[in-house]
């Protein structure tokens, strides 16, 4: 559907990747992945016709359409929330009019020989197959439903968009790309803005979605429900794996393993070659071995292995005074807003060590709760902080508390104690401020930079409880392992706001639900919680369908079908464990063959005639890209057997 050739592009004489080619087809589910700088957001431009490219072409269709998601974006408010997310329907309104019109004229017209005639009758029935194409079902209860799901209620339908926060009204361009049912979407961060109950929600639209869907995410469980192949940017290559985004993660890793040793072999048979030309230089009679083994050497392509992915960096939070057992206990504890009531008879009560996650739809009042337990907002009723209690609070406006006059590695120094000012640079390097970054006045950086610099800061500071209000939006996966590693270590009481569920994953045991201006507690883990929520969602659809006529089938119609589906699965499992075997065999006789070749390169003396003949290295490199090209087989189908598990071991029947 969408295919890229040979796709290069360069900033400051730099290229950010080079000769790509991939294609997206009509019902992809592609994760794009890769750390930050390296590419992502471009490819996605470059589709949009946004962004230029310096080599290559881009072919799609001409008729596609798209749906593009930025992470940010111009948003117009002078409509109502309805009508604005009714403009997703534009095209179609534009259709409806110009049939009316071309039937009017269809009509009108006496001459049915005519070319303006027979041209209105081919153009008719083009758009008339558009807008069948485009027009399915009611399109109020499309937009009720999509609003709905992202986690706008019906009250807000007639409210103007203006009054709406940043985060929400990017639920409102997301809700219109919806709508607008494209060929394909393409979605940057689309889970950023979003709490748990919408992306559930969002998962479920884009896992059942009849076009194909490519995003950005550092939402590991949402990269993981949604898609079924990932693709990934490093170095300024691209590598295509068939399966979703935790699968990848093992083959990517296995990958590098080949790669490092690639590496090495290569680097060893490069110091061998100058080994042999400084030895032989000025030696007559070797001066052709000398000069074909220095061609060699200017025309190979170096083996480059990403280093910065891999560095192992330990953050670990200075120990936490210890406080009293309470920490923190409310009672009856009530927030309001002039007439807008967000919180109303809180009664809780944390104990040290307690690690908390507060999830709820936004505005239900988790981030004005974390505020009052920071001593940033006033209350009604009770609130006690327990003895010896020192508060760290992470939210959006952190980032005011830094001097803007100092530089970035002064803001940490300031804070850091002891040996952990040996690793200022690598924790910044973690949150992803690298070279002259790290000399920047905080005055000069964007609001994400302030706030990965404030979450830095944070981690050095000796508090015994912390209050974490969304901390990872601006980091990407590699600093969100490091945010976490550094958590579990942590040694006090924590509380955080986030809709990560990946990140909350071990990290929490306890979950305050917020609704209707109450808390609820569920005991265990982020996951335990939301398949609990599952189940009642369950429950109440199994009620609603108690209520319709059930419409049965017979049991031996379903058992026939089912065995029938099991005996196409076991051919197609068969069929792809063959193509596995005999991929594999060949890899043996490749590897084999490579080896041999590394070893007649490794040990020159003897091999003299072998090493002069220009074939010997054309083999040797064509062998090369003969396994490379295997191991990407023997992955894809690996994917391929992985994407069907799901229905192995069906019974007729099940």
């Amino acid at each position: 559907m969408i295919s890229f050739n040979g796709l290069s592009v360069m900033f400051g004489g730099q290229y950010l990747f080079r000769d790509i080619s991939f294609r997206v087809n009509p019902k992809d589910k592609i994760g794009l992945v890769g750390r930050n700088g390296a590419g992502k957001s471009t490819l996605l431009k470059i589709l949009m016709g946004q962004q230029s490219y310096d080599e290559g072409q881009v072919v799609a269709p001409r008729e596609i359409r798209l749906g593009y998601l930025p992470q940010q974006m111009v948003i117009t408010d002078n409509k109502t929330l309805f009508e604005e997310a009714a403009g997703a329907f534009d095209e179609i309104n534009n259709l409806e009019r110009e049939i009316d019109e071309l039937t009017r004229i269809i009509e009108s017209t006496t001459d049915t020989n005519a070319d303006e005639y027979i041209d209105c009758l081919d153009q008719l029935a083009e758009k008339n197959e558009r807008f069948h194409l485009l027009e399915e079902g009611n399109r109020d209860q499309k937009i009720e439903q999509v609003l709905k799901g992202l986690g706008f209620e019906h009250k807000d339908f007639t409210r103007p968009t203006r009054e709406f926060s940043g985060g929400w009204r990017m639920r409102i361009e997301l809700a219109k790309i919806l709508l607008k049912s494209p060929d394909v979407f393409l979605l940057d961060e689309p889970t950023n803005h979003l709490d748990i109950d919408s992306i559930q929600w969002l998962e479920e639209f884009l896992k059942s979605y009849h076009g194909a869907v490519v995003l950005i995410s550092h939402d590991r469980a949402f990269l993981d429900t949604v898609t079924t192949r990932t693709v990934e940017i490093s170095l300024g290559r691209l590598y295509d794996y068939r399966v979703p985004y935790s699968h990848y993660v093992v083959l990517r890793a296995e990958r590098r393993e080949q790669q490092l040793a690639a590496y090495k072999n290569q680097q060893k048979m490069i110091e061998d070659t100058r080994e042999f030309i400084e030895r032989f230089r000025y030696k007559n009679t070797k001066a052709v071995q000398v000069q074909s083994r220095i061609k060699m050497l200017e025309k190979l392509d170096i083996i480059e292995v990403d280093e910065e992915d891999t560095a192992a960096i330990h953050v670990q939070f200075p120990p936490a005074p210890r406080s009293g057992t309470v920490v923190c206990e409310t009672a009856n504890l009530s927030k309001s807003y002039d007439t807008l009531e967000v919180l109303k008879s809180i009664d809780l009560k944390l104990h040290r060590g307690d690690r908390v996650a507060f999830v709820g739809r936004n505005g239900e009042g988790k981030t004005t709760f974390s505020k009052i337990i920071a001593g940033e907002l006033d209350y009604e009723g009770e609130l006690k902080i327990g003895h010896n209690v020192r508060t760290g609070y992470f939210a959006q406006n952190q980032d005011e508390l830094m001097d803007n006059n100092k530089t970035v590695i002064e803001t940490l120094d300031e804070v850091a104690v002891g040996d952990i000012r040996t690793k200022l640079r690598d924790i910044l390097g973690a949150f992803l401020f690298r070279g002259e970054d790290i000399g920047k006045k905080v005055k000069v950086l964007s609001g994400g930079e302030r706030s990965r610099l404030a979450m830095a800061r944070l981690l050095l500071e000796s508090y015994n409880f912390l209050v974490l209000d969304e901390p990872t939006n601006h980091l990407d996966m590699r600093s969100k392992d490091i945010l976490k590693q550094a958590l579990l270590k942590y040694n006090g009481t924590l509380i955080i706001v986030s809709h990560d569920r990946e990140f909350l994953d071990g990290l929490i045991t306890k979950v305050y639900e917020f609704s209707n201006h109450k808390i609820k507690e569920h005991i265990g883990g982020i996951y335990d919680f939301l398949q609990r929520k599952k189940i009642d969602s369950l429950t109440e659809l199994e009620r609603k369908d108690q209520e319709k006529p059930v419409i049965t089938v017979k049991e031996e119609s379903v058992n026939k079908i089912a065995f029938l589906e099991k005996k196409e699965f076991e051919r197609e499992v068969r069929k792809i464990n063959n193509r596995i075997e005999k991929t594999e065999k060949r890899i043996g006789e490749v590897e084999d063959h490579i080896s041999r070749f590394e070893s007649i390169i490794a040990n020159p003396p003897g091999s003299e005639g072998q090493l002069n003949n220009p074939d010997f290295y054309r083999q040797y490199e064509q062998y090369q890209e003969e396994l490379t090209d295997l191991l990407s087989t023997w992955e894809r189908l690996h994917g391929e057997l992985e994407a069907i598990k799901p229905f192995r071991g069906k019974q007729p029947g099940d």
